[in-house]
């Protein structure tokens, strides 16, 4: 969220001429995405609404009461129709007669899908039971930081009552459940004038009788907790400030250099990708007095804590005297406590019944003057853990700033963090794609190939960095890549690859945005055509730079980063069937073609002991889509073969063994198969994709 509208107090975005033509299912989805838009109201993928709605049972023919509740999973700002779950109201209140109590309420859940209204395939959550028996028409709960803020404090129930004057209720700490869900019928019934439930470091419930009451009701409380905050929190917040924040690029710098080798500490077991904050408030509290009392109580909301785990890891390092050898120096002994901890603290609490202990790595790490790292197992996660520990900051701020914060008991965190119903949902989970946790560069990237090789690799679950020296090629490149995998995974430098200083500040811009790079698919490419004896210089040179020295530059600083990293990698050059094959009237082309091939080989052979592969994928006359073949070299090879420019791809095809037009995609796969696990054993290898030259058969 912008800083402006961070500022911006929180008002009624409700168009009552838009939603008058709504059914009330329709209204429903409006409120909820209107909540949902607003990340002081609730954060991404928390927060639930509903409505119980009169419907014509499709059996019966009659009317009946129907919940209308999100479903399991799922994001309040984006989601659908289809995105929430409907109940017969009958079902859910004969429910009652089934439950056995607190050690029992998790076999409730299994219930819920005998109460489905018209086979809705939707799955309802655990929190359906909170909603249905409010006896209210529509519910909202969210989790706004102001509201968990007094929800927070060690005196919550007194400052709920003096900040909403009777008109809130409240309930001390229990975790979401059925029995939960009773506790909120009987509140609601026994006190009818409330407009809502502060759940004890948790969040807030708020009811209408109609959407958009609901709806300006939740907006109503969550001001007035924000004023009453801004006007009684104590300053400074956080207990001062101890340390002043690096100025900006030396923050971006201390980050871009420690992800790669952070990252590759704890993506032993499985690749991690990393985020990187250095917002306002972020530094406010890693340069504070409190960072670390504060930061060792934990998160109180379960949605905070089920992102961001029990703690952060708070690394030493004084930006008033910045050291980064020494905060490297101390690192693996940080995060050896730091699992060696989170190790004590599942053996204290876990249960017979509770599933092995997960990763013991920290997901958020929080570097005084420089900001905050987050790390999971996607770039969307790894940015959702850092939003949920900005929300957590912010509730720290508000309670410790008016009261005491309290954070989640450890017993009550373990048993949400392994609770069994969040492990079978993690169990539900799909088998991750095989690129899952990769990060791949690639040059060249507003070409043809370089488009379809990203596309390839987006889809197999990497996340991609593009580079070119077209600026505007690259950003239309980008545009058609984030409908394939999404704003997360798809990032764009524009840079010269035959510049040091810009192919530094490639793997630089990679390391921020991404964590590290682990594939490096070396794409930028020329071409040119001329007879011996009228190859000027410049001709040469150009392409010496760009097809040798580029890839030389992108190679070495890939290499370089991989091996900080310790995990191995993949290098794929994209070379030519003429690094084989001598054509008359191309020496310049050919002969740095094939210095490229040599080049491979080259970091093969140094790269093995660091199990870094480096393999080549030669193309041959990749014409359709190609931004080369639209430009000179088209004309070039037209007349040295004696054919029309829109013969060219029909003379190449005809000359291939197959004789079958080779295409950006076919080299895509080849760099993908080449990139990836499933050639894990070669390395120093060259694939022909030509359609068949029997004169570049390597052997």
């Amino acid at each position: 969220m912008s800083d402006t509208k961070a500022q911006e107090p929180i008002t009624s975005r409700w168009d009552e001429g838009l939603a008058a033509g709504m059914s009330e299912p329709e209204r429903l989805l409006y409120r909820s995405n209107l909540l949902g838009s607003d990340l002081r109201i609730t954060n991404f993928g928390g927060g639930n609404t509903s409505a119980k709605v009169m419907m014509e049972d499709p059996l019966s023919g009659e009317q009946v009461e129907v919940l209308w509740v999100k479903g399991s999973g799922g994001d309040l700002g984006s989601i659908k129709l289809d995105g929430f779950s409907t109940l017969y109201m009958d079902k859910l209140n004969a429910l009652k007669h089934r439950y056995h109590g607190l050690e029992r309420e998790d076999e409730m859940v299994a219930y819920l899908p005998h109460c489905t209204f018209n086979l809705n395939p939707r799955a309802a959550s655990i929190d359906t039971p909170l909603h249905a028996y409010i006896a209210r028409k529509h519910v909202d709960h969210m989790h706004p930081d102001a509201v968990i803020a007094i929800a927070a404090c060690q005196n919550s129930q007194q400052i709920t009552e003096r900040v909403f004057e009777g008109e809130l209720g409240w309930l001390p700490w229990q975790r979401p459940g059925y029995d939960l869900g009773l506790k909120l019928e009987q509140l609601s019934q026994q006190q009818s004038h409330l407009k809502g439930i502060i759940l004890e470091g948790h969040g807030l419930f708020t009811w209408g009788d109609d959407a958009r009451s609901c709806y300006e009701n939740t907006l109503a409380m969550i001001k007035r907790a924000e004023d009453w905050l801004n006007q009684n929190i104590r300053q400074p917040v956080f207990g001062g400030q101890k340390y002043a924040p690096l100025p900006a690029a030396e923050r971006a710098a201390v980050a871009t250099r420690l992800m790669p080798l952070l990252r590759g500490k704890i993506s032993k077991t499985e690749y991690k990708l990393g985020h990187f904050d250095d917002s306002d408030a972020v530094l406010q509290f890693v340069g504070s007095a409190d960072l670390a009392p504060l930061a060792a109580l934990g998160t109180s909301c379960p949605d905070h804590f089920l992102r961001t785990k029990i703690r952060p890891l708070v690394l030493d390092f004084d930006p008033s005297a910045p050291d980064f050898e020494r905060l490297v120096s101390g690192l693996d002994q940080a995060l050896e406590d730091y699992r060696a901890d989170y190790t004590a603290y599942y053996e204290r609490s876990k249960r017979a019944t509770s599933p092995k202990v997960r990763d013991a790595n920290a997901i958020i790490y929080l570097i005084p003057g420089v900001g905050m790292l987050s790390f999971a197992k996607d770039k969307a996660t790894a940015r959702i853990a850092g939003e949920f520990y900005v929300n957590a900051i912010n509730v720290m701020r508000g309670a410790n700033g008016v009261d005491t914060y309290v954070g989640l008991p450890e017993q009550e965190a373990f048993d949400i963090e392994y609770w069994l119903l969040e492990e079978a949902k993690l169990q539900r989970m799909p088998k991750p794609k095989s690129l899952a946790g990769r990060i791949a560069l690639v040059t060249g990237g507003a070409g043809g190939i370089g488009q379809a090789v990203a596309r390839q690799l987006l889809q197999e679950g990497a996340c991609v960095m593009l580079t070119d020296i077209d600026g505007e090629a690259l950003e239309e490149a980008k545009k058609d890549l984030v409908k394939v995998a999404g704003k997360d995974t798809v990032a764009t430098v524009q840079a010269n690859i035959t510049s040091e200083e810009d192919v530094a500040g490639v793997l630089g811009a990679t390391a921020l945005r991404f964590g590290g790079v682990d594939l490096l698919v070396s794409n930028a490419g020329i071409a040119s055509a001329a007879p011996l004896d009228e190859t000027t210089l410049d001709i040469w040179k150009r392409n010496q730079d760009i097809l040798v020295t580029g890839y030389f530059l992108a190679s070495r600083a890939a290499f370089t980063m991989m091996k900080q990293q310790g995990l191995g990698g993949s290098m794929v050059f994209v070379g030519s069937k003429n690094g084989l094959v001598a054509s008359a009237g191309a020496s310049a082309y050919c002969t740095a073609k094939a210095a490229e091939l040599h080049l491979a080989r080259c970091v093969a052979l140094e790269g093995a002991e660091f199990g870094i592969r480096v393999n080549v994928v030669n193309p041959d006359a990749v014409i359709r889509g190609s931004r080369i073949w639209d430009g000179k070299w088209k004309e070039e090879r037209a007349a040295s073969n004696k054919i029309g420019t829109d013969d060219v791809e029909e003379f190449y095809r005809k000359r291939s063994m197959l004789k079958r037009s080779v295409l950006p995609e076919d080299i895509a796969e080849a760099v993908y198969f080449l990139a990836s696990d499933k050639a894990g054993k070669s390395t120093g290898n060259v694939l022909n994709v030509d359609a068949g030259n029997a004169a570049a058969f390597t052997r």
